[in-house]
């Protein structure tokens, strides 16, 4: 996959919105991807993968370990980032779960204003 891809997956999911956070502090070059205005996917200027939320710690280690993606520099430890050579299905499933954590954990009042995620 590449960025264009990514970005792709993530504009088309429900309420997704694009920023690029720290253009004005000099260090531009990233696409976050945000819903509610909490971020779920993040490609950072080095352009070489895409950072995701995982449920907890545990999933990310495990992943991390299982090969799927390293750490997300810069990130909590829940959060991993996986190479744009993994396999696209991988990274659609990764970034729609890290879509629907961050989604969950909004105000109900905010995920009904949301259009249903459809697969």
């Amino acid at each position: 996959m590449s960025r264009e891809s990514v970005n792709a997956i993530c504009r088309a999911l429900p309420g997704a919105e694009w920023s690029d956070p720290w253009a004005s502090s000099g260090g531009g070059g990233h696409d976050a991807w945000k819903v509610g205005g909490k971020m779920f996917a993040c490609i950072g200027s080095r352009n070489d993968g895409v950072s995701v939320k995982t449920p907890d710690i545990e999933t990310a280690t495990m992943l991390i370990d299982a090969g799927v993606g390293d750490r997300a520099p810069y990130f909590h430890r829940s959060w991993i980032r996986l190479p744009f050579d993994a396999a696209p299905e991988e990274l659609r499933h990764r970034i729609h779960s890290s879509y629907d954590i961050v989604r969950a954990g909004l105000t109900k009042k905010a995920q009904a204003a949301l259009a249903p995620r459809v697969e």
